[in-house]
């Protein structure tokens, strides 16, 4: 085997020019490599020996030498810094698949990523439609990677609604690969098309390559005892192993996924094999692709990756937090997109104490959660925006209990049922203000796919200390999408087991003791949790009010004004124990905005294009929006008591303070997010 040695780069902002685009690249180099032997595909896309050897993931250079009757073919390799890439075709044409298996490659290789599905909400629309489209977008570089890319540089579009639908995202001077086999009239008038775009100057200004992938995989599949439509299901397979050769993705790993998923039915193996296969030694042989690209491996700390998916993180969390505490894990719920993932994978962890209940409805999925978090166990409930305004008055129910639950609103488009399967940013109001009377709950939110297994941490630890219900907002992009995630050591997960109640708690004027259940922590404001049938801890619970301390039904306007901002200190206090980001802050990154949450991420905060232009927005890092701006923050004032029937001495926690937090009259706090955003426009503009 020969060594190939690459000159080193020349600079590290040098661009080369090819076929009309301009490329980042730090160097190139020229490769001259052998065919791969006989019956090899060409150009013409003649009939291909699948017995013929071919390179492996193990295999880091090819032979050189040109092999007796087989020309050789000079290939240039780019070497880049990012790509961006998005499978398009039916719902049919396996475009999931086939993203799922280059990103699980691509993270094996090493490159930072981030992808983004992307499938209609129709369980399935008419073959060769616009509403049938799906895409897989993915976004791997040789560096930190924080988001899918807008602008995909390699389209690879199966079918003529495919083009339609993704070409306007594809920037001039990207790479178009499309599939011709359904480029008929027929087709092509079904999506708007008047004239073919592969003929009429549609695709001028693209770097395309127009490839009858559907024909070749037939001509490929044509021993294998298949149907024709069968055999046409592979050409998914044959698109994998060309972009594979194309970015130089390891093939051993895809090799064995195949051989396990069709190790059942020998036939569909070795189609899809011999269709990868295909797809693979056609890019090394046809002198439509003179160009191959290579992307570097990302510079990560030591440790343990894998791919994992926001949904999958937030359920592996949930578990962790579920451990840590010492408690079983009860998750509630009822199916919906694209929160239903969380409930498919914690019913695989039965092993580790998870019970999962599928109801009849969200109503009934917060119920039962809310009774298991009353029984002692971890409560969880999992939904999307139209779920969450059905559980509402059961979140207000655990707020004037002071019990843990933690609701996770994987958010989606609205209003009503609006997009399903299309992600949006929707339930910020809702999730803060969407409940009767006041009943505020503390909000959680990621910044990334692998950040859903620290927010959920930290949501379970918030529910768990302060008994109270917590809401965990992600949204469909990071529920579906994925990035690298390194596993993390269990020694550093934190201690989250709560203390339960074991003792009557408050003293008789005779020398016994009762049990009062909304005595509380003078740190965190909790409220004593008792199990239920612990001998001599009998309680009252309900939706009614309770008086402060001895938890009996108290009508008391004053003692409703106590319990009220009792539970806004208690999530007040929550945002104190955040540590609060500055610039000035020792040892702590400049922090970065997102529209899913404020976290550090070690990058100054972004600039609009406005201010990118006029060369300001970068002076200083604002600090993160807090619950409560500073102007509007509660003054301290004395609790007024007033002794009578139903009133109870101040809790522990309130009498060592002195004082509750009041809330200034007629001033309601904004919204964290919309604070800042308003703070940061007018700032701006």
């Amino acid at each position: 085997m020969g060594e190939t040695v690459r000159p080193p780069p020349k600079n590290g902002n040098e661009s080369v020019k090819g076929d009309g685009a301009s490329l980042p690249i730090r160097c190139k180099a020229t490769l001259r490599r052998a065919g791969t032997g006989r019956g090899s595909l060409d150009a013409a896309g003649s009939p291909l020996d699948t017995d013929v050897p071919w390179p492996g993931a193990t295999t880091a250079v090819l032979d050189e030498r040109p092999r007796e009757g087989v020309a050789s073919v000079a290939k240039q390799v780019e070497i880049l810094d990012r790509v961006v890439i998005r499978f398009a075709g039916d719902s049919g044409d396996g475009m999931q698949l086939t993203g799922d298996r280059f990103t699980s490659v691509t993270a094996a290789f090493g490159n930072d990523l981030s992808t983004l599905p992307n499938f209609p909400a129709e369980i399935r629309a008419p073959a060769g439609t616009l509403p049938g489209v799906s895409s897989f977008q993915l976004h791997f570089a040789d560096h930190d990677v924080l988001t899918p890319g807008d602008a995909p540089d390699v389209l690879v579009a199966m079918n003529p609604a495919a083009l339609k639908a993704n070409l306007d995202d594809v920037p001039r001077g990207g790479t178009v690969l499309v599939d011709t086999a359904d480029f008929g009239p027929r087709n092509l008038r079904r999506v708007g098309y008047d004239s073919d775009p592969l003929a009429d100057g549609t695709l001028d200004g693209y770097r395309v390559h127009a490839v009858d992938l559907t024909g070749m995989t037939l001509r490929t599949l044509e021993r294998h005892e298949l149907s024709r439509k069968e055999a046409s299901r592979a050409k998914n397979m044959f698109a994998l192993g060309l972009l594979s050769w194309m970015y130089h993705r390891p093939v051993d790993a895809t090799v064995r996924f195949i051989e396990t998923k069709f190790a059942k039915n020998p036939v569909l193996r070795d189609a899809n094999l011999a269709a990868f296969r295909a797809g693979w030694n056609y890019g090394e042989t046809t002198e439509d692709f003179a160009v191959s690209y290579e992307v570097a491996p990302a510079p990560m700390a030591p440790g343990t990756y894998r791919n994992i998916t926001g949904n999958m993180a937030l359920a592996y969390g949930l578990v962790a937090a579920s451990r840590q505490a010492g408690l079983p894990l009860f998750l509630g719920s009822y199916p919906i997109t694209p929160a239903s993932d969380i409930l498919h994978e914690l019913s695989k962890h039965k092993r580790f104490g998870v019970r999962t209940f599928q109801a009849e409805d969200e109503i009934a999925g917060i119920g039962a959660a809310l009774g298991a978090a009353f029984g002692g166990a971890l409560g969880v409930t999992t939904t999307s925006g139209p779920g969450l305004a059905l559980k509402s008055e059961t979140i207000g129910l655990a707020v004037a209990l002071e019990l843990p639950l933690v609701i996770c609103d994987i958010q989606r488009g609205g209003p009503s049922t609006g997009l399903p399967t299309k992600t949006e940013q929707s339930d910020l109001l809702q999730a803060m203000y969407g409940r009767n009377g006041e009943a505020p709950v503390p909000v959680v939110a990621p910044r990334s796919p692998a950040d859903c297994f620290d927010a959920a941490l930290e949501a379970c630890r918030i529910a768990l200390a302060y008994r109270t219900p917590v809401v965990l907002l992600s949204d469909g992009s990071l529920a579906n999408g994925s990035e690298p995630w390194q596993v993390p050591d269990v020694a550093t997960l934190p201690d989250l087991r709560p203390e339960f109640a074991t003792a009557p708690n408050h003293p008789r004027a005779d020398g016994g003791a009762d049990f009062w259940p909304y005595l509380r922590d003078p740190e965190t404001l909790a409220r004593a949790w008792a199990l239920p049938g612990t001998p001599g801890l009998e309680h009252r619970i309900g939706g009614l009010e309770k008086s402060d301390g001895s938890g009996a039904i108290s009508y008391d306007p004053d003692n409703h004004d106590r319990m009220t901002r009792l539970r806004q200190a208690k999530v007040d206090a929550v945002a104190a124990s955040v540590p609060r980001w500055t610039s000035t802050t020792p040892a702590v990154p400049p922090a970065c905005w997102s529209s899913a949450g404020a976290r550090p991420t070690g990058r100054p905060p972004p600039r609009c294009a406005r201010c990118a232009a006029a060369g300001r927005g970068r002076a200083r890092t604002p600090a993160p929006p807090q619950p409560v701006p500073a102007r509007h923050r509660p003054r301290a004032a004395p609790v007024r008591a007033r002794a009578g029937a139903g009133d109870e001495p101040r809790a522990a926690g309130a009498a060592a303070a002195g004082a509750v937090p009041r809330r200034r009259r007629g001033i309601q706090p904004r919204p964290r997010a919309a604070v800042y955003l308003h703070r940061a426009r007018r700032r701006h503009h």
